[in-house]
């Protein structure tokens, strides 16, 4: 049975509470990443990691370079870590970006950095 949004959003987070409640702030982005990763496998879900897309611009037809997204979750969720203090609009407009780029329609922004686990989900 295929998943839909709100489940796999709720499960997402939920795994990012896990790994904060135990890790708590502090630590690098990669960190976070490596615990989610295993978080999100303990609640079967299925993932890719780093994943990367070409960027193109207009109709130009080679690539003007390319993003690495840190999870697309189920194929639909696309999953971006940060590690600051707080989410600014910088994060925001990176994330919309990269869910233009992916022509996807659902994407989480989550933060490790603060004391508390933040979180903003976008609709594209």
């Amino acid at each position: 049975m295929e998943l839909k949004f709100k489940e796999i959003t709720e499960r997402i987070i939920g795994a990012s509470y896990e790994v904060h409640n135990f890790l708590g702030n502090g630590f690098q982005e990669v960190i976070y990443q490596r615990a989610l990763a295993f978080e999100m496998s303990k609640s079967n879900l299925v993932f890719e990691r780093e994943k990367q897309q070409l960027i193109y611009y207009k109709e130009l037809e080679e690539p003007i370079g390319n993003r690495r997204v840190d999870f697309v979750v189920e194929g639909k969720i696309l999953v971006e870590l940060k590690t600051v203090i707080n989410l600014d609009d910088v994060h925001t407009a990176q994330i919309l970006n990269y869910l233009k780029a992916y022509k996807m329609e659902v994407g989480l922004l989550i933060n490790f950095g603060s004391n508390r686990l933040t979180f903003k989900r976008f609709v594209y």
